[in-house]
């Protein structure tokens, strides 16, 4: 029994390495402020920057689910983890406007590729009675990345003098764990099923599934609008430095993990639908309480609870649509993970809306999100979903 628990460790660890790769994508909010500053670009760019991330989620999920039956689920992985090193080492070579396009770009296909791939490879390598705590784990390591990235390009702004050095940081970790993954020797199990591109669009013709997958697209909209806003909030209405409103994505990131690791215990306990409706009522609350924060502590604790509250709704809608349809796992699984795209539409509109009526404006885009999930958490209790 010790040798087989040691050999599942073995396996999982690198695993749990390639989720905490992905969470280098949230390097994007901190990127956002410090290229917004330095390069004196409009709002409307700076957001744009954020597209060029997120866009790909639309353009490769569904291919890429294709692509990982051919090749298996650990090379695929791997080629994920492989853009985003390459989506490190762009501004390292070329730091300006377009070294950062193209940085935006390679970890948005990165971060789509590992998305899509990285799930089902934890299946494999989890015993069948511990997938559930792997899987929200995952997302718990994946946070912790989210987390520490502001303040290690703070910590390597102000001692070192040169923000962009955490990117060499990202960029070793993301090599050490290729040759990790790579030299892990993982069975993969096949499919049942195989999901195709137009089998998973024709889902959208039935209501409660474009219902589900709209929310799932406003969610993470209003994640990314969060992450790469939160700077910008703290300096406007509480004249904060840029490290003061770096330290406020770390709050955000922080908030999240807490959320994740603390929905998983009170899922024992509570159906995911009324948590559902729990999660979204608070969130909207505490997204209303940033108009009337009287300082910077107070504005840093209501995005604390916007982050802590929020934290759970996304794999919430998400295993509401698959106990929906359970027989069509592939296909929705893939339409969820597209719809990840939202986080490359939403920031670009905020940043339209900021440039012509301010941020504050803006920000109520991303309260309508909320009020959406408000409403579609009561529609999956009415239909038992």
């Amino acid at each position: 029994m010790e040798k087989t628990n040691q050999s599942a460790l073995y396996k999982t660890l690198p695993v749990f390495m390639a989720f905490y790769v992905m969470g280098f994508g949230d390097i994007v909010g901190v990127a956002t402020s410090y290229t917004k500053l330095e390069f004196g670009l409009s709002n409307t760019l700076t957001q744009t920057l954020t597209m060029l991330a997120f866009v790909w989620f639309a353009l490769l999920s569904i291919p890429v689910g294709v692509f990982q039956d051919k090749k298996g689920k650990k090379f695929t992985v791997n080629l994920g983890i492989t853009f985003i090193a390459l989506g490190m080492l762009a501004p390292v070579v070329a730091y300006n406007y377009y070294g950062m396009l193209v940085s935006f770009t390679l970890l948005g296909i990165g971060n789509a590729i590992i998305q899509v791939s990285a799930n089902p490879l934890m299946r494999d390598v989890s015993p069948e009675n511990k997938l559930s705590r792997n899987l929200t784990l995952s997302q718990f390591v994946k946070a912790i990345a989210g987390t520490l990235g502001p303040f290690i390009a703070a910590f390597c702004a102000v001692r070192f003098g040169n923000w962009t050095l955490v990117y060499w940081v990202y960029l070793v970790i993301s090599i050490v764990t290729i040759i990790w993954l790579r030299s892990t020797r993982i069975t993969e199990t096949g499919n049942e099923g195989r999901a195709t591109v137009m089998s998973a669009f024709k889902l959208l013709g039935d209501r409660k599934v474009a219902l589900l997958v709209l929310g799932t697209f406003l969610m993470v909209g209003f994640d990314v609008g969060m992450n790469t806003n939160i700077v910008n909030y703290l300096r406007e209405t509480f004249h904060a430095s840029q490290e003061e409103g770096s330290v406020g994505i770390s709050i955000y990131f922080a908030a999240l993990m807490a959320g994740r690791f603390l929905s998983a215990i009170m899922l024992n306990r509570m159906k995911s639908s009324r948590m559902l409706l729990y999660c979204a009522v608070l969130s909207a609350a505490s997204f209303a309480l940033l108009y009337f924060m009287p300082g910077l502590l107070a504005g840093q604790i209501a995005i604390f609870c916007i982050g802590l509250f929020t934290a759970a709704i996304f794999p919430l809608i998400f295993s509401a649509g698959l106990q929906y349809m359970p027989e069509r796992a592939n296909e929705l699984s893939g339409l969820m993970i597209m719809s990840v795209c939202g986080g490359g539409v939403i920031p670009p509109v905020i940043g339209v809306i900021n440039d012509s009526s301010g941020l504050m404006t803006a920000s109520l885009l991303l309260g309508l999100c909320l009020v959406y999930v408000i409403f579609l958490s009561l529609y999956i209790i009415k239909n038992k979903l």
